[in-house]
């Protein structure tokens, strides 16, 4: 049998994802910091008409970090750590080299076209499936495709046992295709009643029920696509880049059944106080609480995994990034289950709280997960070093700095807001208006929106450190065991 070493390992796949990971990270946080300056200053939503404006943008931004930028680099990082841990290269099977590059080229694709329609007003409106439906099609075909590589691979493994980090990305792509279906079956208009725009299509739910399934994928594609995936990823980069055992690997099934069975539960919290059945908003608090048992499973688990070697925090950039990351989601998953207790979500319910949870878990353990495990594999994929380390530890600082701005700025907002929105005088009238609320806040929008401004510098010069490395970065005769060589 032919052992790990002889194995020559193909990464145009994990390289072409790695451009797009790029790519749609920039498109996706530039409009972004351009959504936040507008929310601080209201005049610029008019530079550039009906396309500048804050509806047209704001899909576009969440959709380009959802799903540009993260499930870019889920899927790099996947063609490159289920390669190395299956011990199999894409190059011995041809069906599955040629079932990636589609998989590849039919996602690019897509994603240049959900620019174009987004920005052109072409929406569902539904929060995180606002694609139509000739794009959801293409999404189903790419997903599909991408479970026939993942499974092919391991169809054809010569490892028997399969990592930790291979079962956390099948429970991704399983989850989601089952909650993308279920969500997105919708009846495209023109072809029922043979008017209006080709495009368009409604929902085959309506009122609660669609609310109801609409919520359960919601918070869904935030287990699917923001966590397990990125558990996945840190389970393997961590201890390759440390040089250290994972910490528990009971602990990390444990945790992985534990997220599995309760996070398709949860997605409830998102309706409380609303028509939906109040056993069911009930249900949602409660399985929110619970996910703080594996959530903080895999955390605690990560962290340890560092005993005894916090000195690498001194001298590797890449490992404080991961570890940051970690500490991150730690911070969101108990925010987001005290923000799910029906007590505090009747303040923090549609308040700029919500947004400032969402965020401190996207920039700081989403990205900075993505961004380091990259950088991990640039050495590898292209022979050389990674460019400057000291432009890593900058971008460290000024991206945590950033976070700190936002995510704090965002809970007075929001809590400012509840109480504002929740204060009567003693004749049982409203104390402030709506506006009076929108006035108190405007610092602290300008701070989000620098604190945005200063994260996207911090990605730009990531971007840079990437380009360089693959460029210019001192040849390496050998590949690292562990640590990634850096330049100045």
């Amino acid at each position: 049998m032919q052992n790990s070493a002889q194995i020559e390992y193909d990464y145009s796949i994990a390289k072409a994802f790695t451009f797009a990971t790029i790519l749609f990270g920039i498109i996706g946080m530039t409009v972004g910091v351009i959504l936040a300056f507008q929310l601080a200053f209201p005049a610029l939503s008019n530079l550039a008409g009906e396309y500048g404006t804050f509806s047209r943008l704001r899909p576009l931004h969440t959709n380009g970090v959802a799903f540009g930028f993260t499930l870019s680099g889920i899927f790099a990082t996947w063609y490159y750590v289920g390669q190395r841990v299956l011990k199999v290269s894409l190059k011995e099977s041809p069906f599955l080299m040629g079932v990636a590059k589609l998989h590849f080229a039919l996602y690019f694709i897509t994603i240049l076209l959900a620019v174009v329609t987004l920005i052109s007003g072409i929406t569902t409106s539904k929060e995180y499936a606002e694609l139509e439906w000739p794009l959801d099609l293409l999404v189903v075909v790419w997903w599909v495709l991408w479970g026939v590589a993942m499974f092919g691979m391991i169809g054809i493994r010569r490892e028997r046992t399969l990592y930790v980090s291979v079962w956390y990305y099948m429970s991704s792509f399983l989850a989601v295709a089952m909650l993308y279906l279920f969500n997105n079956m919708e009846v495209p208009t023109y072809f029922v009643s043979g008017h209006g725009s080709i495009m368009h299509s409604v929902s085959m739910y309506a009122g609660t029920n669609d609310a109801l399934v609409q919520w359960w994928y919601g918070h869904n594609a935030v287990a699917f696509v923001f966590t397990t995936p990125i558990i996945a990823i840190v389970y393997y980069f961590l201890p390759k880049e440390s040089g250290q055992n994972v910490y528990s690997y009971k602990l990390s099934m444990i945790a992985f059944w534990g997220l599995m069975f309760v996070y398709l539960w949860a997605g409830g919290h998102h309706l409380i106080y609303s028509t939906v059945p109040d056993w069911m908003q009930t249900m949602g608090s409660v399985m929110s609480v619970v996910l703080i048992l594996p959530s903080w499973g895999s955390a605690i688990n990560m962290l340890l995994t560092m005993k005894g070697e916090w000195g690498q925090l001194q001298t590797n950039p890449l490992i404080k990034f991961m570890v940051m990351a970690s500490t991150f989601y730690m911070l969101s998953t108990i925010e987001g289950p005290i923000q799910a207790i029906k007590s505090v979500n009747a303040i923090a319910h549609f308040t700029d709280w919500i947004p400032g949870h969402v965020h401190d878990g996207v920039l700081g353990w989403v990205v900075f997960m993505v961004m380091a495990s990259l950088l991990h594999m640039a050495p590898r994929m292209y022979k050389r070093e990674i460019y400057s380390k000291s432009l890593l530890e900058t971008q460290f600082w000024i991206q945590t700095v950033a976070i700190v701005l936002y995510f704090t700025s965002m809970w007075i907002a929001g809590i400012t807001q509840g109480m504002m929105w929740r204060a009567y005088d003693e004749y049982g009238s409203l104390v402030y208006s709506f506006i009076d609320t929108v006035e108190v806040l405007h610092p602290y929008y300008t701070i989000r929106a620098v604190g945005g401004l200063l994260y996207l510098v911090g990605l730009f010069m990531w971007a840079y450190n990437m380009y360089k490395t693959a460029t210019v970065g001192r040849v390496l005769t050998k590949e690292p065991a562990n640590a990634s060589p850096m330049g100045a």
